[in-house]
């Protein structure tokens, strides 16, 4: 059985000591849901514009890539899909949801990741925390990349 691959991207956008968090609209798969905002590709798209357009679409938020930190398969119902995630800096912008596929979206905080725990999406409440608590993998863009100015994260 042949499944097509697809690619998707997640970014999770820090602002001091508050992580970005986006809550899934009606008739979206993780409806009433908090996530991070990802979305997939755009024809022609690469994966590091693709996260920030996401960013900038759901949530409002201008952010800039601080690095990738990490591909992900994705499970049922999404098999064959491959999320590329990238740890982001807040530039400008306030959370505000796009009311399409966001119906909410705010900066939390370690303790407020908490006390919303039974209503976000368990690998984004794994991911998320471990954004806050500094404990994740960051793979920068390198200077001496010969491909500069496309990102690559080596």
């Amino acid at each position: 059985m042949s499944t097509e691959i697809r690619l998707c991207v997640g970014a999770l956008v820090l602002r001091g000591d508050r992580i970005l968090a986006i809550r899934q609209a009606a008739g979206h798969p993780l409806e009433g849901l908090w996530t991070f905002p990802w979305g997939r590709l755009e024809p022609g798209e690469s994966p590091s514009a693709a996260a920030l357009r996401e960013t900038r679409e759901e949530a409002g938020v201008v952010a800039e890539i601080r690095g990738l930190i990490g591909v992900q398969e994705m499970p049922a119902p999404w098999v064959g899909w491959n999320a590329f995630v990238y740890l982001c800096d807040h530039v400008s912008g306030e959370p505000t949801p796009d009311n399409r596929e966001t119906d909410a979206s705010q900066y939390l905080s370690l303790k407020d990741l908490d006390l919303l725990s039974d209503s976000i999406e368990v690998w984004s409440l794994w991911v998320m925390t471990r954004a806050l608590q500094n404990t994740l993998t960051v793979i920068r863009q390198s200077e001496e990349n010969p491909y500069k100015p496309s990102p690559g994260y080596l």
